[in-house]
């Protein structure tokens, strides 16, 4: 009962299964509007039986009853996941089928669906004309790409099952094309095919060696249409030109090497003769025709529309005569080849490639649209030199190729490691098995932009080096860019006219220096028939890569890295002055350095990139990417401060720039000794910035949209601007520091916390009234009453708005622009800022207006309103007289200078703060040698400018070297009466140029010492030749490097506990007398000047101080010549003997070369001791006189005198 059970439900699913089938093929494979065909229905359950029987695991059911029909429609519509069907394969088949894929593969999921439909190299019912060599499936419900590995032409029109195929959709961020089918295997005709019989009679034909004379002497031979036959030689690229496709094949002789000829096949419908052909064999061609190509100086052949190609066979043709005479008088031999595109270098640099066939398998898929993939784990192959817009569907992890005529070229350089094989027109790529694995969820960058990479090759014309580079470039540009500044899409869109590809406008400034003029342009027919062949991959030279595109976040570690590497104590210390420096002293000096790495010391050299953001957090402008973001400091020219808002939200590109890396470190270095101990230092962190011209940048608008940055800090980047609004135009006076303030809130104002907030606040005046927007310009401005022209306003930055404060400068006009088009008055409302009117009032200033968070800036113009005077653009500048006075302390100044130095210090006295809850410890601030910039005045007056909390860290840029504009700093005078300055709220800075890459030090002029009584302004440092008169002092100390107090016997003599301190360290000190003739001055020199000064070798100051070790103080006074010597050490000890010998002994009182500095700096304003009478004895005559005070001199350098060189010897004696 149960078999019998069984063998009526299968007889019903049997039933069930037929009817279903019968529907599908009425449906779906008959003529449309046609009646029943029982015997195509028959026929196809006949061809689906048989397949499925030929498994011979399946006797038991001759039907496959667990698969169904599947139609072309049903696969575009619902099959959204790739699959494949094996109706012909076993279980153990397809098992040993997916073993194939390795581990890890993903392999095709197997379905049970059935595919019938007529093989065609039509796509639906368009014209003969449009045919393109394409090969198509189609039933009644459409029609679907496909690929097949062997194509005979008589399968084309016939209706087939497909027992094996796989089919891929269309990938969801792929924008190459539709879904496709690949047929494995052989499909089985529906019904028989026909075997076509022989031709009745032998087709006369010529062989390649006749054809090929034939050509050049067609004038003697009047037959207008020939058969060819030979062996398939050369199969070229499909081509595509101007909306026409053509291919060249070349036949060769039968048995051995000999005459080729080139036939080109232009015929639509010939073109999918294309995957018919396969090199080696040997095939027949019908009614072809000489004609001439556009390009090409030589004849060719050509087929016809009535043109066939069938296979060779032995009796199916016979050699055709022809009468006509041949004779190689008339040949003569091609030109030699130009050189190729790459061959810009010398005659050695330039390599050339190897031709060869090669079979392998994709194992890689590096770049898609770029045609670039991986063979065999140990080659690139590169496919971009041909247009394989079809084959680039299929090639995946797993597909077999076979590489005719293919160059493999080595050693490419350009960060390209591997060996690559790349196909030229003149070479073919055919598919020789499909992959069982699914296609790879590429990134967005391997899929889009295959037009960009076509123009890469067709219209920029790059060598293989170049394109691989510029490949890995346009990767590293995406990485940087996409998807959080602009879409993929949208970053390798190709050019077009008028609007540029911006992939392309970042890699081509530097073109036209990899790229010669004058190179060749590529030929596709020159390419494919000239013998000698010649292609853009025959000669190659190795490239250097030109330059990278790292990520912000990994040019800022580098520079990190190489700041700290190149951090050594020992070299940032002057020797052998470092050896007399105390602790403090000696960590003072190395608490703050800095290493500015141009662009050029980096190789290969990166190219700067990101977008300009203005950051309402730190106030400063930055370079921003996905990966991480970079202040900035960029200089429209030297002296120009940046003002244009439009800047943000531009694209910047800077091959030429300084990478800056301010380094801050926490050390307790005893002394000089212990400079090698890393382990003493305790913290170290550094600030890095980049600093350029934009004369050197390149700057590009973002296409929109943009998504991923912050609204404000994009806004006003938008080139279209608010539709609505209303503006003001005002010129700014002055701006203050970015800085952390209190503000009072008004009552019942809760919007803000009542802290310190990050702001900043300038003045300023109205230029005119209120504007409205119209279109995309401002209406004419509203007329004032005459009580409020020119009113003086402050202005607020805070929050969000805290973004312009880089653009703001003084002397600038700018246009205030609020979206807001229906509050009235907008701009003359108090917006929260809490700032009473009564002090408003004091400073004859009428408002003060909060920025909101919604207004922008815009560069504005005095031009844009009438009866306006032109505003001064200078920077304001104190005068010397004023600076350097004594009669206007705790007064702001403002002028230009360069920074000389810059090092971590004590505020002065007056500037010292106690640190909160730790009393008796003293801030550290910076301090700043200046050299100002001063009209007619030679020798510029040095001054210090003193920056500490709440201003610290100091605003970048403020580097020895740079030439900055300080405004409204403070002046101080000490009480020494020395002049400085200090950082206060209303201070502002501007760089106005940046420090030099190489900077050559200028001689000091050499003076004689007169000259330093006479002008105003004299040299601070100089040379002169002078003569020590005699030494006034000498003194020999070892103080403690913690303390200074005195070491005798290299102990501290300090009695406490507290000094931890074990060195001791050794300073010395000499007076002089010195004259030169004109002047006398007094000269103090300190520690290894010393032994210069007393003609000393280093061997011998070192003994002499290790003989002053044991006093730990010798101290010389000397009254003068010949006057007794005072010592406040014993005098009869053999060292104060030696030095009071030495001191005045000729070989110290000498002639020298002397290079001083003043004791007396610029910036101190005691008054100058005038000129004492002073009584001479001449004789018997008393002279009385007037005697200028000495000069006050610290030794920089002391050199021996250069001796007059002597007179040339005469000529010998006659």
């Amino acid at each position: 009962m149960c078999e019998q059970w069984n063998h009526t439900r299968e007889r019903t699913q049997e039933e069930a299964w037929l009817e279903a089938a019968q529907a599908f093929i009425q449906e779906t494979l008959c003529p449309v509007d046609e009646e029943p065909n029982e015997q195509v229905t028959r026929s196809v359950i006949d061809c689906v039986k048989e397949t499925w029987l030929s498994q011979g695991e399946n006797q038991d059911l001759t039907l496959p009853l667990s698969y169904s029909f599947v139609s072309v429609q049903n696969l575009k519509t619902n099959q959204h996941l790739p699959c494949c069907s094996h109706l012909s394969w076993s279980d153990n088949a397809y098992q040993a089928w997916t073993r194939g894929a390795g581990p890890g593969g993903s392999v095709l999921p197997r379905e049970q669906l059935l595919l019938l439909g007529t093989l065609v190299d039509l796509l639906g019912d368009l014209e003969q004309e449009s045919r393109s060599g394409g090969l198509y499936v189609r039933d009644n419900t459409g029609t679907l790409d496909c690929e097949l590995i062997d194509l005979d032409l008589s399968w084309l029109g016939h209706l087939f099952l497909f027992p094996s195929w796989s089919y891929l959709p269309p990938a969801k961020r792929n924008s190459l094309g539709a879904g496709h089918l690949e047929l494995w295997g052989t499909p089985v005709p529906v019904f028989p095919l026909t075997v076509s019989p022989g031709p009745l009679t032998p087709i006369p034909v010529l062989y390649p060696e006749k054809a090929s004379y034939l050509l050049r002497y067609r004038k003697k031979c009047k037959i207008k249409e020939l058969n060819l036959a030979g062996k398939l030689v050369h199969l070229s690229a499909l081509m595509v030109t101007q909306n026409k496709r053509y291919f060249i094949m070349t036949l060769g002789e039968l048995a051995q090497a000999g005459s080729q000829v080139s036939v080109i096949v232009q015929i639509p419908a010939q073109m999918v003769w294309h995957r018919v052909l396969r090199p080696g064999r040997a095939y027949v061609l019908t009614k072809l025709r000489i004609t001439k190509t556009r390009g090409h100086r030589s004849c060719i052949w050509t087929t016809i529309p009535s043109s066939t190609l069938m296979p060779l066979r032995p009796g199916y043709v016979q050699e055709l005569e022809l009468d006509v005479a041949f004779a190689d008088a008339g040949h003569k031999p091609l030109p030699e080849p130009t050189s190729s595109r790459d061959s810009r270098g010398q005659e050695g640099l330039v390599r050339g490639s190897k031709v060869l066939h090669y079979l392998g398998t994709v194992t890689d898929v590096l770049n898609e649209s770029a045609s670039l993939y991986i063979l065999d784990g140990q080659l690139i192959l590169c496919l971009a030199y041909q247009k394989i817009h079809g084959l680039r569907r299929v090639i995946r992890p797993g597909v077999c190729l076979e590489l005719r005529d293919v160059h493999l070229l080595q050693g490419l350089g350009g960060g390209t490691t591997k060996p690559v094989l790349a196909l030229c027109l003149h070479g073919t790529v055919r598919l020789q098995g499909f992959s069982c694995l699914k296609p790879q969820n590429l990134p967005s960058y391997k899929v889009h932009g295959a037009s960009l990479y076509e123009q890469l090759v067709w219209k920029c014309q790059l060598g293989l080096p170049l394109y691989l580079w510029a490949t890995k470039a346009l990767e590293e540009l995406v990485y940087k860019l996409c998807p959080h500044v602009l879409r993929c899409q949208q970053f390798l869109k190709h050019s077009s006219p008028g609007k540029p590809s911006l992939g392309l406008q970042l890699l081509a400034p530097s073109w036209d220096v990899l790229i010669p003029p004058g190179s060749p342009i590529r030929h596709a027919h020159s390419e494919i028939l000239e013998e000698p062949h010649n292609c853009p991959l025959q000669k190659y030279t190795p490239l250097q890569t030109p330059y990278t595109f790292p990520t912000i976040l990994a040019l800022a570690e580098e520079g990190q890295h190489r700041a700290w590497a190149t951090f050594d104590p020992r070299a940032l210390l002057p020797f052998p002055e470092a050896f007399h420096l105390t602790s403090c002293q000696l960590n003072r000096r190395l608490a703050w350095s800095w290493l500015c790495l141009p662009s050029s010391m980096f190789q290969p050299a990166p190219v700067l990139l990101g977008v300009l953001v203005a950051s309402s957090h730190k106030g400063c402008l930055q370079l921003r990417d996905v990966r991480g973001s970079l202040p900035c400091i960029p200089l429209p020219e030297s002296s120009q401060p940046l003002i244009d808002p439009k800047l943000i939200g531009c694209l910047v590109r800077v091959e030429k720039f300084q990478l800056v890396v301010e380094r801050e470190v926490r050390s307790s270095f005893p002394s000089w000794e212990e400079l090698g101990m890393a382990s003493l230092i305790q913290k170290k962190q550094a600030r890095v910035y980049v600093q350029f011209y934009l004369a050197d940048a390149l700057i590009l608008p973002v296409p929109r949209p943009t998504v991923g940055l912050e609204p404000s800090e994009t806004a006003s980047s938008c080139p279209e601007g608010p539709q609505v609004g209303q503006s003001r135009l005002f010129l700014l006076f002055y701006k203050e520091a970015l800085m952390k303030r209190n503000f009072c809130l008004l009552p019942g104002d809760s919007s803000r916390p009542a802290e310190p907030t990050l702001s900043f606040r300038v003045s300023g005046t109205w230029l005119c009234g209120t504007q409205k927007r119209e279109g995309s310009g401002w209406s004419p401005p509203e007329s004032l009453a005459a009580e409020n022209k020119d009113q003086k306003v402050f202005f607020i930055f805070l929050g969000s708005s805290v973004q312009w404060f880089p653009f703001l400068y003084p002397n600038q006009v700018y246009r205030l622009v609020a979206p807001d088009s229906q509050t009235p008055a907008l701009f003359e409302t108090n917006h929260s800022s809490g700032t009473p009117h009564r002090p408003l009032e004091l400073t004859d200033y009428v408002s003060c207006l909060t920025i909101q968070e919604d207004w922008t800036l815009e560069l504005g113009s005095s031009q844009d309103i009438p009866n306006v005077l032109e505003v001064p653009r200078t920077l304001s500048e104190s005068s010397l007289a004023h600076l350097l006075s004594d009669n206007s302390p705790n007064f702001l100044v403002s002028f230009s200078a360069e920074v000389l130095s810059r090092i971590l210090c004590e505020p002065p006295l007056a500037l010292r703060r106690i640190k909160p809850g730790n009393a008796g410890a003293i801030k550290a601030g910076v301090k700043l040698t200046v050299a100002l910039e001063m009209e007619d005045c030679d020798y510029p007056p040095h001054l210090d400018i003193y920056i500490e909390d709440p201003h610290l860290p100091p605003p970048i840029g403020l580097l020895p070297g740079a030439r900055v504009h300080f405004s409204q700093l403070e002046k101080k005078i000490s009480r020494s009466n020395v002049v400085y300055c200090c950082f206060r709220s209303t201070t502002s800075v501007q760089v106005l140029s940046f420090p030099p890459e190489t900077k050559a030090s200028a001689p000091l002029p050499h003076i004689c010492l007169a000259e330093l009584l006479q002008g105003d302004r004299p040299p601070f440092q100089a040379t002169t030749s002078c003569h020590i008169v005699y030494v006034l002092s000498l003194q020999i100390l070892w103080v403690c490097a913690h303390c200074t107090s005195i070491c005798p016997q290299g102990k501290c003599s300090r009695q406490d506990p507290s000094c931890p301190s074990q060195r001791a360290i050794s300073q010395a000190s000499i007076r002089l007398l010195v004259e030169d003739g004109t002047a006398e001055a007094t000269v103090t020199c300190r520690n290894h000047h010393v032994a210069t000064t007393l003609g000393l070798s280093p061997s011998e100051w070192s003994n002499v101080l290790d003989r002053a070790r044991g006093p730990g103080r010798v101290a010389l006074q000397f009254k003068g010549p010949g006057a007794q010597t005072e010592s406040a050490s014993k005098t009869g000890e053999p060292l104060t003997l030696l030095l009071q010998t030495l001191c005045t002994s000729p070989f110290v009182l000498r002639p020298i070369k002397l290079s001083f500095a003043l004791e007396r700096r610029p910036c101190d304003i005691t008054p100058i001791e005038p000129p004492r009478l002073q009584q001479f004895q001449c004789g018997e005559l008393p002279l009385l006189t007037r005697v200028n005070p000495r000069l006050r001199l610290v030794c920089l350098s002391l050199q021996e005198p250069e001796l007059p060189s002597p007179p040339q010897a005469s000529a010998a004696a006659s």
